[in-house]
């Protein structure tokens, strides 16, 4: 073999070595299919399936844990929070929530998940060093749908589903600090990146309300479309965008003058979303279309349909 071929080959596994590394640190998006019992595993760089994970009976809500070891998946049927082994890509332990737990969120830092749960009209908590139940937090209004964490850590806010409310909680001293009165069956909730401000989709008024969070007071209300149920905020927090389920697109809303500046048509049923850390790209669970629609955020096009399992229920990147 000649110098020059030796050099070429060195090159070859050079290159291929860096298409490797650069893949393998391209987040990846989690998708919980709560009709087929599974967790979908897309390459945000290829935007194709590279796995699939057991997810429980009825996965809905899910995070990832704060050392990408652990996912933490809603599991409604069995009231529990059921723990995936992202490793070794197999069902771990299981913390028993309650009644019907919905959505999941973790803390800025990584050290509690919070479930809403239902039945119980309360905020389930798990320690992320031990995976064991902390403590709960009961909430006022009724059927908690989605529970999320402020940026800063300080506060949650609870969508009530039917209760037509969010409630606010002071997650320091555990306890509820607010009510504010919504439009009718509230669910998705998104945040400013710099906490203040809270978007929260309500599904039968068609409308997103945002709320001050440093007097819990409402801003403004914006007209959506039909059925209105997940939000997803921009990094930048320039965007925030909301799913209209009845009509099957998703709306941008510009931050800065809460004046929706574009629709995007995407698959039936749009449901939870999640952006890229970049802020480039959205993914979209379409629950009846059994896909997650990806959308380019600078062109507010549709990028493409990628098939996942059974109705898809949200999206979370790590």
């Amino acid at each position: 073999m000649t110098l020059l071929s030796v050099r070429r080959l060195a090159a070859f596994a050079f290159s291929l070595t860096v298409s490797a590394a650069a893949l393998a640190a391209s987040p990846l998006a989690y998708v919980p299919n709560e009709g087929s019992g599974t967790i979908s595993i897309i390459d945000t760089a290829t935007d194709e399936i590279v796995g699939e994970l057991p997810g429980g009976t009825k996965p809905r809500g899910l995070v990832v844990g704060p050392d990408a070891r652990w996912l933490y998946v809603s599991d409604q049927p069995h009231n529990r929070l059921q723990l995936v082994d992202l490793g070794a890509r197999k069902l771990g332990p299981t913390v028993a929530l309650g009644e019907s737990p919905e959505g999941v969120s973790i803390s800025p830092d990584g050290r509690w998940v919070i479930a809403a749960v239902e039945g119980k009209n309360e905020i389930a908590v798990t320690d992320t060093r031990t995976n064991a139940l902390a403590f709960s937090i009961p909430v006022h209004g009724k059927n908690p749908e989605h529970a999320v964490f402020s940026p800063n850590g300080r506060l949650v806010f609870v969508s009530a589903e039917e209760g037509d409310a969010v409630d606010i909680l002071d997650f320091a001293s555990r306890k509820q600090v607010a009510q504010v009165a919504v439009g009718a069956r509230p669910r998705g909730i998104g945040f400013l990146p710099d906490s203040s401000r809270a978007y929260i989709a309500t599904e039968n008024a068609n409308e997103v309300f945002v709320i001050d969070t440093a007097s819990f007071a409402i801003v403004t209300r914006i007209k959506a479309g039909l059925r209105a149920n997940g939000i997803a905020v921009h990094p930048s927090g320039k965007f925030v965008y909301v799913s209209n389920g009845g009509d099957a697109n998703v709306s941008v809303i510009d931050s800065a003058t809460n004046q929706i500046v574009a629709t995007v048509p995407v698959g039936q049923r749009p449901w939870n979303m999640a952006l890229t850390p970049d802020g480039k790209k959205l993914y979209v669970a379409c629950g009846r279309s059994n896909s997650v629609t990806v959308i380019d955020t600078a062109s507010r096009t549709r990028l493409r349909d990628i098939a996942v399992g059974k109705l898809p229920w949200g999206v979370v990147i790590r």
